[in-house]
């Protein structure tokens, strides 16, 4: 397993990272641990959480995935020898987030009440990176508006410099060692970059979705990436299980996410099966498991630090693990790109 600089950190981190939504709700504690373990020994060590974990988030369930990780870390040990990687959540009115039903925002006082929760159930003294899930202001979110720019109201939203500054002081304490943004724009993450330069935290990385279905981080995003070395962690590189083929043509097969919570409309527009089967069509021509190379094309793009796979299963890790061994030769990225120019972007 090759591992990438963290941004300016200094800390090297698995091009695989283990992604744990599903512990706590797809996946129970033995399942998760049974994950954590494979993981470790083919080579990962970076795991990425967050409070709001499990997925979907639901009361019930919130921070159960920290409790999962934290349980495996304290009978597993070498916590030096791993990057944690967790998040506090955006602007939400979800009740269950923080005391009283208090709307979430990124204000220093929520942030450290997040921070103390997660270090808590994660059985942990510090995080090594600690993610804003998504900004504080109001944005076009997680698909909603497609490629198309819609003007968004004024707001309130918590100043970055406000923000920033409580985040040093976490640094300054111990508590987290660096800082990353996730869900953000080109425009965030330069007015963060920009923020820093008064003495304030430098973000790290940025993640956001990625995938052979959804390439918008290109336009803009991957030169911020490059230049500034805020490498990208990509989520969703199987555009959340939609690139393995499974519900090409409107199929639920019994188990699958989409199936048991119907939360998959950011995969369901118009010209995404066309895509998918058409990616498919090439794996199977070139003699590769077209999961595999999905996957592999993203761990391949020079702006991404760590591809973050996630599973239900020990055999799908196994296939999602297995993707290091998949070339994308500049054969078969012309041949990728091909069809990305006839079929570009339609789950963005």
């Amino acid at each position: 397993m090759n591992k990438r600089e963290l941004g300016r950190t200094g800390i090297m981190v698995s091009e695989l990272c283990l992604g744990t939504m599903t512990f706590g709700q797809q996946n129970t504690q033995a399942e998760g641990h049974a994950q954590l373990d494979l993981a470790l020994e083919r080579g990962i060590n970076f795991i990425d959480t967050a409070e709001l974990y499990a997925i979907p988030p639901r009361a019930e369930t919130y921070g159960a995935t920290e409790t999962i990780i934290g349980n495996w870390l304290k009978a597993k040990g070498g916590r030096d020898k791993l990057v944690i990687a967790s998040k506090v959540v955006g602007r939400s009115s979800s009740p269950w987030f923080r005391p009283g039903g208090e709307p979430a925002r990124l204000t220093p006082r929520q942030i450290r009440y997040a921070l103390e929760g997660s270090l808590r159930r994660l059985k942990t003294d510090y995080i090594d990176l600690y993610q804003l899930h998504w900004p504080d202001r109001q944005i076009n979110l997680f698909g909603e508006g497609g490629t198309t720019f819609k003007e968004l109201p004024a707001d309130d939203s918590v100043p970055v410099e406000e923000t920033l500054a409580v985040l040093g002081d976490l640094v300054a304490e111990g508590k987290i060692r660096h800082v990353g943004l996730s869900n953000e724009t080109a425009w965030g993450v330069a007015s963060f970059l920009a923020a820093s330069r008064s003495g304030l935290p430098r973000v790290a990385s940025i993640q956001n979705a990625y995938n052979l279905i959804n390439r918008t981080f290109e336009i803009g995003l991957a030169e911020m990436a490059l230049q500034e070395r805020v490498g990208l962690l990509a989520y969703s590189p199987l555009a959340q299980g939609y690139l393995t083929g499974k519900y090409l043509n409107g199929a639920r097969p019994a188990g699958a996410r989409t199936t048991l919570f119907n939360r998959g409309q950011r995969y369901e527009k118009p010209g995404v099966d066309e895509a998918i089967s058409a990616y498919h069509a090439l794996a199977r021509q070139e003699g590769i498991d077209p999961i595999q190379m999905a996957v592999a094309f993203v761990t391949s793009r020079p702006f991404v630090t760590s591809n973050i796979i996630g599973a239900t299963s020990i055999a799908q890790l196994e296939t999602l693990l297995a993707s290091i061994n998949v070339a994308i030769t500049p054969e078969l990225e012309e041949k990728i790109n091909a069809i990305h120019q006839v079929h570009s972007n339609p789950a963005p």
